[in-house]
């Protein structure tokens, strides 16, 4: 068994350890038990991060019943009222970092996933060459936690 990398971040109350992408200790039902960032996260910020374009937008394809005031919510994926009743913590944060692992057909991106990804070759692309390889997560580790926090909010 592989052990779990950590990235030590400093904060104004300490060291905060950060699991890299490739070194999440994923479960066979595609959950992740263990913490991000060994720190909860905030569900005040998780909605930002859910509703903002830049970030997460998880509102372009997800409903969510909880926020009403948001436009153009998403009807092409699961509502996620009540999402904290059907999945645990866990189940929801591999989710977060990597759908596809639990559902594989799903189009949900990885939001905290740095490979592998499929790639669309030079004929699909023209002339220019596919994507790099390594591409940033579209979240970092706080920002899933900050989701999963708010996500955990959604009980009915």
């Amino acid at each position: 068994m592989a052990a779990i990398g950590i990235l030590a971040i400093g904060t104004a109350t300490g060291a905060l350890a950060e699991v890299a992408p490739d070194d999440i200790l994923w479960q066979e039902d595609g959950s992740i038990a263990q913490s991000l960032t060994g720190t909860p996260g905030s569900a005040e910020e998780g909605e930002r991060v859910m509703t903002t374009n830049a970030l997460g937008n998880c509102v372009a394809c997800h409903t969510i019943a909880t926020m009403p005031d948001v436009p153009f919510q998403g009807t092409i994926a699961p509502e996620l009222a009540g999402a904290a009743g059907r999945w645990t913590e866990a189940q929801l944060r591999g989710i977060l970092v990597d759908a596809k692992r639990t559902f594989p057909d799903s189009f949900m991106p990885g939001m905290y996933k740095v490979g592998p990804f499929i790639r669309p070759g030079v004929a699909y692309t023209g002339a220019a060459p596919a994507s790099p390889d390594d591409i940033e997560p579209v979240l970092t580790a706080a920002q899933v936690e900050d989701v999963l926090a708010y996500l955990m909010t959604l009980t009915e």
